[in-house]
């Protein structure tokens, strides 16, 4: 590979996380997403059911409903207000549009009672209104990821109301969001990528520290267009996401723990906006230049919208005990003694490979974990999680089975408000053993 390739490929890694997450911004806005349907700019769009197999997002979770906002400030301050909800559980996370989660607002973050919060351009100078904190958005557009904890069916008409109660407000009525540049179509996908990335690194610039990246990527996207250098254009997207899923199956540089991707901080590339109910402590920044920017590629591409883990933690894995990948034709188990030590709740939740969408399966259970009814424990307390693709026919594994896909699958196990010995490795995660026969 010539260096010119390699700095093509290098600047395709640091384009990608933009470039993917404003297309999902943009299917948001137009189209919705599964169970959230689209909403206009500054509004909330909010699902009333648990995600399923229908919602094809990256990574989605099964323990909560989303509320979703698509934000853009060219409209001026958004007022958001969000209502009392007794000690449930949720979470407000926002995202800018280079996917920095630069605030969060919730049960962690700012508990449970009633807040008022006034969202503002970074440049912005005004008054707010009385009682209303200021949260700088860092770029025009961005997004609000919020989740609700829901315990069951039953649950979900509570959350509906606090859903409605959560509110966005502009604060001058009258104008009119100017939303995403439009970007025409290329003579090839590549082509494409390049020329929506040199529109939106326009109109949403980069932390100051990434100017020489940003240089590089728009250097290569000002060749759009050019005949001679579409088989450039298109090589370095194409190595580029090869590179970005050898990353992912590899674990990206991040520990190995009994066959677990330790990615509690696959999201901590923010190094420079820091709102509310962020943790801005050193542990929770990826110093390495290069390896921040291979990290946030790798963390838009598996797990688009992710919080960072003091707020709650993931691990993923492809491999069982034995280190061979995981997969339908086999059974396993997880035994967990002791349980995910956390503050809200934990969940193990199935995917395939390499969609990392949720799995279909005739019990139409997604995930399992510490709020699933009829959990059956052995005497000592441990918990044992059946995997497979065959439903069992014991009835104590049957109540405990998570359904697996007839092919390659990656469980995520997700523990929301982790205990310090999650964050500080004192608590490891077991292996997943194969369990039939060889």
């Amino acid at each position: 590979m010539t260096a010119e390739h390699e700095a093509s490929v290098q600047s395709y890694l640091y384009a990608f996380p933009l470039v993917f997450n404003l297309d999902q911004v943009a299917r948001y806005v137009s189209e919705g997403i599964g169970a959230n349907p689209a909403a206009p700019w500054n509004t909330f769009s909010h699902a009333r059911t648990l995600a399923g197999p229908e919602d094809t997002f990256v990574t989605i979770n099964n323990d909560t409903v989303y509320s979703m906002s698509q934000l853009d400030l060219s409209a001026g301050p958004v007022l958001l207000e969000v209502p009392e909800t007794g000690g449930r559980y949720y979470v407000l996370q926002f995202v800018s549009a280079w996917t920095d989660n630069f605030a969060y607002i919730g049960h962690r973050a700012t508990g449970s009672g009633p807040g008022r919060f006034l969202l503002v351009p970074a440049d912005w100078e005004g008054t707010a209104p009385e009682g209303a904190t200021v949260v700088r958005v860092p770029t025009r557009i961005a997004s609000i990821v919020g989740r609700w904890a829901v315990s069951g069916p039953e649950d979900l008409p509570a959350v509906h109301a606090l859903q409605d109660a959560t509110t966005l407000t502009q604060l001058d009525p009258a104008q009119r969001p100017i939303g995403l540049p439009e970007v025409a179509a290329e003579e090839t996908d590549a082509e494409t990528f390049w020329a929506k990335f040199r529109a939106w690194s326009a109109a949403f610039p980069p932390a100051p520290r990434d100017r020489e990246l940003l240089e590089g990527a728009e250097a290569l996207s000002a060749r759009v267009g050019d005949p001679g250098a579409r088989a450039e254009l298109v090589a370095s997207v194409a190595e580029g996401f090869d590179t970005l899923t050898a990353v992912l199956a590899s674990g990206g540089g991040n520990a190995m723990v009994n066959g677990w991707n330790i990615t509690y901080h696959s999201f901590d590339y923010n190094l420079d906006y820091f709102e509310v109910g962020v943790v801005a402590e050193p542990r929770f920044m990826i110093a390495d230049p290069a390896r921040r920017i291979v990290q946030r590629a790798g963390a838009a591409l598996g797990g688009l919208w992710g919080n960072q883990s003091f707020e709650a933690a993931y691990v993923a894995t492809y491999v069982d005990a034995a280190g061979e990948p995981l997969s339908g034709e086999h059974d396993y188990e997880l035994r967990l003694s002791p349980m995910p030590p956390v503050g809200a709740f934990w969940s193990l939740t199935m995917y395939d490979v390499p969609n990392s969408f949720l799995v279909a399966n005739p019990a139409e259970r997604y995930s399992i974990g510490d709020r699933t009814p009829g959990l059956v424990f052995e005497d000592d307390g441990a918990l044992v999680i059946t995997i497979s693709a065959a439903e069992p026919s014991d009835p104590k594994r049957r109540a405990n089975w998570l359904p697996a896909p007839a092919e390659r699958f990656r469980p995520v196990l997700r523990m929301y408000e982790p205990d310090e010995a999650v964050l500080d490795g004192s608590y490891e995660i077991p292996a997943i053993a194969r369990i039939d026969a060889a």
